[in-house]
């Protein structure tokens, strides 16, 4: 690694764990700004060849702008699932049919594999219960027709793929390539 990278991924870091710093203690006072910053240059120090690879090749404008479409697609996404759960759980027959569906994602970086186990975690109705290199495992509870009237094992995960992982992927194949 050359030293213009070396520096490059220390600068990021400090810039990750400085706004870290700020979201945590909600606080721009002088004094808090500084002595956060003072801590991000330190620890980023001891932790920057493991935080990222990429270094201020993380702040393209492109990555930027879909991470900030991602958030309220998620949050959109989370709502939406939370009103069908709610709807299921309070619909007096109960209409659940839950199974584990094999799912695979086209993401390589780990990073953006692991932000799409967690973005299905945390959407209610769907927990990621396992992931082995591109294929994931997920608990669902409605799994649909088209997934379970699957007549190859392709077919099953293409249609499984398609309702849970894809509509994640396209925003985060491009925040983490």
């Amino acid at each position: 690694m050359g030293e213009a990278n070396r520096f490059s991924r220390y600068a990021y870091t400090v810039i990750v764990l400085f706004l870290i710093w700020v979201l945590l203690t909600a606080s721009l006072d002088r004094q808090e700004l500084i002595f956060g910053f003072l801590l991000s240059l330190f620890v980023a120090s001891f932790t920057y060849p493991m935080f990222t690879s990429r270094g201020l090749g993380n702040l393209h404008p492109r990555r930027l702008a879909y991470a900030a479409a991602y958030v309220p697609y998620f949050l959109w996404a989370m709502i939406m699932a939370n009103l069908d759960v709610a709807y299921r759980v309070l619909h007096p027959k109960r209409p659940i049919r839950p199974g584990v569906v094999h799912c695979k994602t086209v993401l390589k970086s780990n990073t953006g594999k692991l932000s799409l186990a967690n973005s299905i975690t945390l959407t209610p109705g769907t927990i990621t219960l396992d992931v082995d290199g591109e294929d994931y495992f997920i608990h669902w509870i409605w799994v649909p027709d088209e997934v379970l009237g699957a007549k190859t094992e392709e077919e099953h995960v293409e249609n499984a793929s398609r309702n849970i992982t894809r509509p994640f992927e396209k925003f985060l194949k491009v925040i983490f390539g």
